[in-house]
């Protein structure tokens, strides 16, 4: 079960905020799920985050924001929650970056993707972005094969899907596959479609409760 601070209003067991995808996310084991509010707060976390919270362990929750352990990757991180989060008339822009922990660990992936909520609660504080801390090594363990037979998917959009879930940008796959932008988008269009959802968000939700059971 998904652990949630309690006592503090940082951290209000809300899973309604996010219109149903934070209560799946937050299910995960696989890798750390953080939400923040607007004014990037900590909303809610899965056990994985929450224990890597408690330990300082690259990333630490302190009076209910978060931030990171060295000093100069605080200022990346605000950058890149900012970039997420921009003001009106902005695109948002997901983003990623590796933050530095102890000397003998490996650094730890954080992914910042926007979570746009239709039809917030009055007075509710609804979800504004969801940070994914993926430990390095951990990408392997999904695999698209088992998407792609478990969604009907091609082996293309498997991996666009599986590639999403685990953080990774449309910018970053591009790159690596040597495609354009538009060809990665191409591929999630086709997956919406077949999928009858309309946002990255859901298509993350699916693949990382599938996954669960791989």
């Amino acid at each position: 079960m998904p652990r949630l601070k309690r006592g503090r209003p940082a951290w209000p067991p809300d899973p309604c905020a996010a219109c149903g995808v934070v209560t799946v996310l937050l299910e995960t084991r696989r890798i750390g799920v953080v939400y923040l509010d607007r004014r990037r707060r900590i909303l809610a976390a899965n056990d994985r985050a929450w224990h890597r919270l408690r330990r300082g362990d690259g990333v630490a929750d302190r009076d209910g924001v978060l931030c990171t352990r060295a000093p100069a990757d605080q200022l990346r991180l605000d950058r890149l929650v900012a970039a997420a989060l921009p003001g009106a008339g902005t695109a948002a822009v997901s983003g990623s970056m590796a933050l530095r922990r102890s000397s003998v660990l490996l650094p730890l992936m954080v992914h910042v993707k926007l979570v746009r909520v239709p039809h917030p609660d009055a007075g509710a504080r609804p979800v504004a972005a969801l940070v994914l801390l993926v430990e390095p090594g951990s990408r392997s363990r999904i695999a698209p094969d088992m998407i792609a037979a478990t969604l009907g998917l091609t082996p293309g959009e498997s991996q666009v899907a599986v590639w999403l879930a685990e953080g990774r940008t449309v910018a970053d796959m591009a790159k690596s596959t040597g495609h354009t932008r538009d060809a990665i988008y191409w591929h999630l269009k086709q997956t919406y479609q077949k999928l009858h959802i309309a946002r990255q968000a859901d298509l993350v939700r699916l693949v990382l409760s599938i996954a669960e059971w791989d």
